[in-house]
C-alpha cells in the first residue's frame, strides 16, 4: 500500500499476534479516558492478519456489531458487500480481507441516539502499529471522513462529498467512500456517478486484491 502519514512504523517489525493481544485486552478508555468514559465495558472489533492484501478503515462498531463481536454484522455491513462486489465468505476470510476501523469499541450514543465518533484515545495508541503489521495490504477502502482524514496523505478537501467526489486521486491505492447507512440515500441519489463510476472501480479493485495468488 502507498505510505501516508501514518502508515510509516514508529519501531521494529512486531508481532501481530501480540499486538492484536494487547488491543484486545486495552481498557484505556474506562480507566484513563478522555473525556468522558467508555460507558459499557470495553470490547475492541477488528479482523486483521498479516496476508490480507484488502483492507477496509471505517469509523467504529455500531451496538449490533458490539454485541455480535464481529465487524459489519448489520444492514450497513449488507450495503457494504454489495458496494465491494463480494460476499461474506470473502469479507470474513481474513487471510484475505482486513477490517479495522478508526475506533475499535462502540463508542455508545449521543443525546440525540445517535453512534458518537471513534474513541480519541484509540487510533493514537493503536493505529500506526496496527497498519505496519499488515504489509500486504494492495488497497484500503476508507469508509467515512474519520479514516479518511486519517490514512489520506495531506489534507483531506472542506467536505466528505468533494473528497469521495476526487476519488481518482486517490485509488487504487485507497478508495474513499460515504458509510454504507440507509440514511445516505438521498446523498447515492443525488451523486449518481458514485454508483455508476466509483462502484464499478472500487470493485475491480476489491476483486483483483481478494484474487488468490498465482502460485
Amino acid at each position: 500500500m502507498a505510505e501516508t502519514r501514518h502508515s510509516k512504523p514508529a519501531q521494529a517489525k512486531e508481532s501481530l499476534s501480540e499486538l492484536l493481544e494487547e488491543i484486545r485486552a486495552c481498557r484505556f478508555c474506562v480507566e484513563t479516558p478522555i473525556g468522558a468514559a467508555l460507558p459499557h465495558e470495553p470490547r475492541p472489533v477488528l479482523q486483521v492478519s498479516s496476508t490480507a492484501r484488502l483492507a477496509i478503515f471505517g469509523q467504529a462498531p455500531g451496538a449490533r456489531v458490539h454485541k455480535s463481536g464481529r465487524p459489519f454484522t448489520d444492514p450497513s455491513g449488507d450495503r457494504l458487500r454489495d458496494w465491494l462486489g463480494i460476499g461474506p465468505d470473502i469479507f470474513y476470510d481474513e487471510t484475505r480481507v482486513a477490517i479495522a476501523p478508526m475506533g475499535f469499541c462502540f463508542p455508545g450514543y449521543d443525546d440525540k441516539g445517535a453512534d458518537r465518533p471513534p474513541r480519541k484515545e484509540c487510533a493514537p495508541l493503536w493505529r500506526a502499529r496496527l497498519i505496519a503489521a499488515m504489509p500486504r495490504v494492495e488497497t484500503a477502502v476508507l469508509v467515512g471522513s474519520y479514516a479518511q482524514n486519517w490514512h489520506l496523505e495531506g489534507p483531506t478537501l472542506k467536505t466528505m462529498t468533494e473528497t469521495v467526489a476526487n476519488w481518482r486521486a486517490y485509488a487504487p491505492a485507497f478508495f474513499v467512500i460515504p458509510h454504507p447507512s440507509w440514511r445516505n440515500n438521498a446523498w447515492i441519489r443525488k451523486h449518481p456517478w458514485f454508483e455508476g463510476e466509483l462502484l464499478p472501480a472500487l470493485r475491480a479493485a476489491v476483486g483483483a486484491a481478494t484474487a488468490p495468488l498465482n502460485s
